[in-house]
């Protein structure tokens, strides 16, 4: 059995309008937490693993009401830090058919944006840890947290910690002077496992497959993907596999959605899931990382691992808020077959 999985970053305070209304339609906003990391370590705790969050989170009642509900998924929060000032946040507005999805950050002079390198004790933080999650979003929040992100998959690292990163590129971050590409290519070299998609790969590391312009149509060429998760392994050495999420939005409730994985040596590519009512997707690329990690973890070869990963995403688009709220029986029911959503007596 897998040690300890430890995840960091940030968590902020979600504020949704209800169900698809526009911005304030009515006097309302739904008000949940997630982030990135946070999203990981709630899938894991859920799948039955030990999961460790690790944030910076300010001392007053929201931050309080934050770690007690990762308590209650049963994540560690033991590692968080607290100290004054504020939660970032983020606001929601769920689209629907043609109309997207938007999200507008409230995240600046965050209390993991003000953090730096010095104050996270990573030989605590890493006790009895056999894996270390992180994503592209901890180091766009400011030049402290990017820091602060080196130095610890650097830890991870000297201390034979394997080393998840999704790329996780959100250009509305990138705001204090560096550029994703420049502080990714540094943090990749630390990295055993990448998860991402094309526009990822592109933003975040300068590495282009031949089709441009897929991200913008939707239209997906598997054998592109696959030039590019060799090129990123010949690239950085030290990455033993690539994951890529192939997510086709048909629109802003249907999408269909796959994945595969390179190992350096075999290409697998998974089942292809056509998600026709999407309730949320906002989490769903976190929901794979999540997958993943499980997978790898719990079963033998890695194309079950990679169909882990996508039907436990699968099944996430069927759940409001950031966090996938389902069981591991659950996703396998899912891979073995059982998708019809019928009642289950």
């Amino acid at each position: 059995m897998a040690g300890t999985v430890v995840t960091f970053g940030e968590i902020m305070l979600r504020l949704k309008s209800p169900g698809y209304e526009r911005f304030f339609q009515s006097p309302t906003l739904e008000a949940t937490f997630g982030g990135g990391e946070a999203n990981v370590a709630v899938s894991l705790a859920n799948f039955g693993m030990s999961a460790r969050y690790v944030s910076v989170l300010p001392k007053n009642d929201i931050g309080d009401a934050c770690i007690r509900e990762l308590r209650g998924f049963g994540v560690d929060t033991s590692a968080i830090v607290r100290r004054e000032g504020r939660m970032g946040i983020y606001y929601l507005e769920t689209g629907a058919v043609q109309r997207p999805s938007k999200v507008i950050y409230d995240r600046a002079g965050s209390a993991i944006a003000e953090a730096k390198p010095g104050d996270i004790d990573w030989g605590k933080v890493f006790e009895g840890a056999t894996w270390f999650h992180i994503t592209g979003i901890t180091p766009a929040i400011s030049a402290g947290a990017a820091e602060l992100s080196l130095e610890a998959v650097k830890a991870a690292k000297a201390l034979g910690v394997h080393v998840s990163c999704d790329l996780n590129y959100r250009k509305n971050l990138w705001k204090y002077g560096k550029t994703a590409d420049q502080v990714m290519t540094e943090l990749v070299r630390y990295v055993d496992t990448i998860i991402a998609n094309e526009e990822d790969f592109q933003k975040a590391l300068l590495l282009k497959a031949e089709s441009e312009g897929a991200v913008e149509s939707g239209e997906l060429n598997v054998e592109q993907y696959k030039a590019i998760a060799k090129l990123a392994v010949e690239k950085y050495p030290n990455v033993s596999r690539v994951a890529i999420t192939l997510r086709e939005s048909k629109s802003a409730n249907h999408n269909d959605w796959s994945a595969c994985l390179y190992n350096g040596k075999d290409f697998f590519v998974s089942r292809k899931y056509a998600i026709t009512d999407i309730v949320d997707r906002v989490g769903g690329g976190d929901s794979f990382g999540g997958g993943l990690i499980y997978g790898l973890n719990h079963y033998p070869d890695e194309k079950a691992a990679l169909e882990f990963a996508v039907a436990a995403s699968c099944l996430k688009h069927t759940i409001g808020g950031d966090y996938n709220r389902v069981s591991a029986g659950e996703v396998e029911s899912l891979m073995k077959g059982s998708g019809s959503g019928r009642v289950q007596r």
